[in-house]
């Protein structure tokens, strides 16, 4: 078993063309560290719905050169099997540890496999890569980039011609095309004949992000704007200044991208700790409110000034803010349909109903939410917003910030503020309040046996509410494709259950609604539904062993 882990190892070694992982894994070898190399060795990353995401080494468990050349050889094969023989492939990267290089690789195979190459001019948003698939005919794209997850992390995510991510079949069809990639020195690679895109595609992006505005809104509002150490900062500023809104103070310690987050344990606005560099900020400049993109600037956070919070100011949860801007695209006219994931709030179908629109519910990811029918406006409760379908069909997190700064503005002009609104909603549609009960763990056996008990065992009652009905959706609804999760209805709540995609997390996601006769009632409605979570949250850990 030893000696055919170093063979493996060693076969592998022989095939790597990056120095610094050969050096690593020539390190493992001499050193015979066995169960370093047996984590590196235990199979292949998985190519799924989210592409590849895993962290930085040698070994096909890893993410690295030899993992991203076969993927694009397994993609590019893909693609020409789909009848795509010459047709071009949009390349975007952000600024993690080896993404410029990844981006490169994929690049000269999709140039030796005979497909044409474009790649970015340098570290931008992924949603300015959605929208150059579009912009530029391509017929899929490529971004390299880890989202939020940790500095020792990289990924790849892939889209298809219509600009969004993939979906069944073709995730599992890409991911048999890898699988029969053979001997890496059979990939051609050459040296160059890809284009290197100018400028002008950026351009043309922010060009398009006027276009979510309403022609005459005001462009009050005054923020304070953290990239979270990522790609943001020059994307987001440029479109603000083309909006004509003030120029945000920028949080300057975490301005810049670089790789290693120095700032943040993890580079996720949701995270504990992410955001308070942004509110010490906000303090000093005392703006309307705070916007945070995520590393690659697909993700949208927003806080607002709170004077019953400590420190007077407070986060908002990706709900209320999807809320908000379902509120200020009614009050604006919208037509279409609203959508949004099934593990988002149920006050955005309530909006679109009173408004007459129409709405779905989808699995959890912009690669379903993006494919809705007449889809006018998507979220996820993760903080990702769908502004401009027609633009760019992913979350983007630029123009969900140009968005939330002319409602901001609008209600500025009023006299309100965003938690004004969230007060109107709540009177309107019932207050919706909702927690995530989320645990990463280091054991992926820890999630499936959580998932294995539930469905052994399922709630009959949670914080005292009964379960009015149990749903496995690995069986699929008929309304929606079968997926690893559990739905629970309960009277006035809801819970469901699943593992994470892109992280070794099970997340489970509650909601509950309390009517509210009037404002008076509103403090009161608040600590029920903040004393109802609390309460479901404690028996569902419970009930799953965790």
């Amino acid at each position: 078993m030893q000696h055919d882990l170093i063979a493996q190892a060693r076969t592998w070694l022989a095939e790597d063309p990056d120095p610094e992982t050969r050096d690593e894994l020539a390190a493992l070898i001499d050193a015979g560290d066995t169960d370093e190399l047996a984590a590196r060795f235990a199979g292949t990353l998985q190519f799924g719905t989210a592409g590849l995401r895993g962290e930085l080494g040698a070994g096909p468990m890893r993410m690295n050169r030899s993992v991203v050349i076969r993927a694009a050889a397994g993609l590019a094969a893909y693609l020409k099997a789909q009848g795509q023989e010459g047709g071009l492939v949009v390349i975007g990267y952000d600024a993690r540890y080896k993404s410029a290089d990844f981006a490169r690789d994929t690049a000269a195979v999709m140039t030796g496999a005979g497909l044409r190459a474009a790649v970015l001019p340098r570290p931008l948003p992924t949603p300015v890569l959605a929208y150059a698939i579009r912009h530029l005919g391509a017929v899929a794209g490529v971004e390299v980039t880890a989202s939020h997850n940790p500095p020792r992390d990289n990924g790849y995510k892939v889209y298809l011609g219509d600009g969004s991510q993939i979906v069944p079949p073709a995730d599992g069809e890409i991911a048999a095309a890898i699988a029969a990639v053979g001997p890496l020195a059979d990939v051609v690679r050459p040296e160059d004949g890809w284009e290197t895109l100018g400028e002008e595609v950026l351009d043309a992006y922010l060009a398009r992000t006027d276009a979510v505005l309403a022609a005459d809104s005001p462009r009050t509002a005054r923020t304070v704007y953290t990239a979270m150490h990522g790609v943001g900062t020059s994307v987001l500023t440029a479109a603000f200044a083309r909006a004509g809104f003030p120029e945000p103070v920028l949080v300057t310690e975490q301005a810049e991208p670089d790789p290693a987050f120095p700032t943040v344990a993890f580079p996720n606005p949701e995270e504990p700790g992410a955001m308070d560099l942004a509110f010490a900020t906000a303090r000093r400049a005392a703006p309307d409110l705070i916007i945070a993109n995520d590393p690659d600037a697909d993700r949208c956070a927003v806080a607002v000034p709170d004077t019953s919070v400590e420190g007077g100011w407070r986060m908002l949860r990706g709900d209320e803010v999807g809320a908000l801007l379902a509120a200020h695209l009614v009050e604006r006219g919208a037509t279409g349909v609203f959508a949004e994931s099934i593990v988002s709030s149920s006050l955005l179908g309530r909006i679109a109903e009173k408004a007459g629109l129409g709405y779905e519910e989808t699995l959890t990811g912009f690669k379903w939410i993006a494919r809705v029918d007449g889809l006018r406006y998507g979220y996820e409760e993760a903080l990702g917003y769908c502004v401009d379908p027609e633009g760019v069909r992913d979350k983007d997190g630029i123009t969900a910030a140009l968005l939330v700064a002319e409602l901001a503005s609008v209600l500025k002009e009023q006299g309100r503020t965003l938690l004004d609104l969230l007060d109107d909603l709540a009177l309107a549609h019932g207050l919706h309040a909702t927690d995530q009960l989320s645990v990463r763990v280091e054991d992926l056996s820890v999630i499936a046996d959580a998932m294995a008990r539930l469905r052994e065992q399922p709630p009959t009652a949670l914080a005292g509410l009964a379960v009015t009905s149990a749903e496995d959706l690995s069986r699929g609804t008929d309304r929606l494709p079968p997926t690893d999760g559990l739905r629970y209805q309960l009277e006035g709540a809801r819970v469901i259950v699943r593992p994470s995609g892109t992280e070794p997390k099970l997340k489970c996601y509650l909601e509950v609604v309390v009517p509210v006769a009037d404002a008076a009632g509103l403090p009161a409605a608040r600590a029920r539904g903040a004393e109802l979570l609390a309460g479901i949250k404690q028996d569902l850990a419970t009930a799953a062993g965790i």
